[in-house]
């Protein structure tokens, strides 16, 4: 299934993209799609009613498509995640999962405008694989046993701003947590469609240039080693939110670096995941 959100910021609507193209209304099932909706059987409860012929159509017509799960309690990042990028720009391969974390409230539709910080020279983009935990995890004895964690597949852009990021004080958080540093979706799409996260061609293109292409089966660490590992350190719960890392071609590792400004657009695609598409606009 393809479950969405969509409606004005704070105010969306849950919903369910039926395979016929048509926005199916999820309000009979649930208020919102969070982490008691997932920690549930909310989804399963989402496919009986769609069969049952139970959800109403949406007419979205000029409606928003906001973040496909309400903010999440954590959104877990993972750096330096594919070796092309370790590479590009000059880090060491990592041996163990480099981690930080992003502010929750960074989370926004996948449409939406990005505001580039004020006082930013080096804002960038990130096309990642997201993970949203759908069962909570809590020492994992296995990264078998962290794939019946997983709830579903989104696109992140772990936006970031390199300046903030690597050069005030190497506290990463700085340059992540940025206001609109991470827009998601625009579906999460449930494990069922995606039965293997290590085959998934993720793309980006910066004003049409084609900047980002590479697979998920280039992951240093996959997801259900991620999942595993950091369940060894904190509790996931349900709703949170794990990005994977991203491929090679960002701008901090291209020729100029070509950093973002105002005006310029970010088309970001990942197989079976859907597309983004943000314009980026002074804070």
């Amino acid at each position: 299934m393809k479950l969405m959100r969509v409606g004005p910021a704070g105010h969306e609507v849950p919903a369910l993209l039926a395979e016929d193209g048509r926005v199916l209304d999820l309000s009979p099932v649930t208020a919102d799609i969070d982490g008691r909706f997932l920690s549930s059987d909310g989804p399963a409860r989402a496919r009986t009613a769609l069969r049952r012929g139970h959800l109403p159509e949406l007419d979205v017509t000029g409606l928003r498509t906001g973040a496909p799960v309400a903010r999440p309690g954590k959104v877990v990042c993972i750096g330096l995640n594919y070796r092309d990028h370790a590479e590009e720009t000059g880090a060491a391969v990592p041996t163990r999962p480099v981690v930080f974390m992003k502010d929750p409230s960074t989370v926004v539709g996948p449409y939406d405008p990005v505001l580039i910080p004020r006082g930013s020279l080096k804002t960038d983009w990130e096309v990642e694989l997201a993970v949203v935990v759908g069962r909570r995890a809590r020492y994992l004895a296995s990264p078998e046993e962290a794939l019946g964690c997983v709830a579903g597949y989104t696109i992140s852009n772990d936006v970031s701003e390199r300046e903030f990021q690597l050069e005030y004080s190497g506290q990463w958080d700085l340059g992540k947590s940025c206001e609109t540093f991470n827009p998601l979706g625009p579906w999460l799409v449930t494990p069922d469609e995606i039965p293997d996260p290590r085959k998934l061609r993720l793309t980006t293109t910066v004003n049409g240039t084609p900047r980002q292409s590479g697979t998920t089966g280039n992951m240093i660490f996959d997801v259900a080693h991620l999942l595993w590992f950091l369940s060894q350190y904190m509790v996931l719960e349900p709703g949170d939110v794990v990005n994977t890392g991203t491929p090679a071609g960002v701008a901090l590792g291209l020729p100029g670096q070509p950093y973002l400004r105002p005006g310029d657009t970010v088309a970001l695609g990942i197989d079976g995941l859907g597309s983004q598409r943000q314009t980026f606009e002074t804070a």
